[in-house]
């Protein structure tokens, strides 16, 4: 289970502290996943990156399994996202100089050494590019796949550790319709085969529809759809 308990963040200013979120308070069990919507600004972004261990809150908890990854040493904090944590950015980030079976195995290279397994890895990423229809694109670098394809590439670079926790930031933001109708298809899809927790912030009112459980962001607040 993922749980936010009463979230808030503030950066400083000049004029003082300028708050981001406000007591956002979000649980979500095995299997579940749910939409968050919200104008530009009102804080989607900065609150998965909290979800996602990247930032710290203000103020509040979150844990995931009864973890808190805060309450870890840096060290220790970047294993529990190597392990318990899968991103996919509205920007794919693939690495243009290696080839799509390279890019889907690298967060395998920066794994503890006793989670190591070269011949699983492989076996695993040839796996999930098979799924997400990539299977005769594996020696191809990003510059030579399309839009939704480097996307395809990322959600399976997302899944190679079998995260519980997977968090996209507009998935869908840089594609065509029907490339973004495919990507959130694929994305549900797996997220159900693997029993995932998934949490996707967009504009995209058709994305969010696909979801049972919505979520809309205001001014710092996440209200329920």
């Amino acid at each position: 289970m993922l749980i936010a308990e009463r979230i808030s963040k503030s950066y400083p200013t000049p004029r003082g502290e300028l708050p981001i979120l406000r007591d956002v308070c979000l649980n979500v069990d095995r299997g579940g996943a749910v939409a968050i919507m919200g104008p530009s600004g009102s804080g989607k972004s900065t609150l998965l990156y909290i979800l996602g261990a990247l930032d710290p809150p203000s103020s509040g908890t979150i844990t995931l399994e009864g973890q808190d990854p805060f309450a870890l040493d840096e060290r220790a904090q970047a294993a529990f996202r190597n392990r318990r944590i899968g991103f996919v950015f509205q920007d794919h980030s693939l690495l243009p100089q290696c080839s799509v079976l390279e890019n889907v195995l690298a967060p395998t290279l920066v794994a503890p050494p006793d989670e190591r397994d070269t011949k699983q890895d492989d076996a695993r990423a040839r796996e999930l590019l098979d799924q997400v229809g990539l299977a005769d694109r594996l020696d191809h670098r990003p510059g030579e796949l399309s839009g939704g394809e480097k996307q395809r590439a990322a959600i399976a670079r997302a899944l190679i550790r079998e995260p519980l926790l997977v968090l996209c930031d507009e998935p869908t933001g840089n594609l065509d319709r029907a490339s973004a109708d495919n990507v959130a298809a694929l994305l549900l899809d797996l997220h159900q085969r693997r029993q995932t927790i998934l949490v996707v912030v967009t504009h995209s009112p058709a994305l969010a529809d696909r979801f049972a459980v919505r979520y809309e962001m205001s001014e710092g607040k996440l209200i329920k759809g």
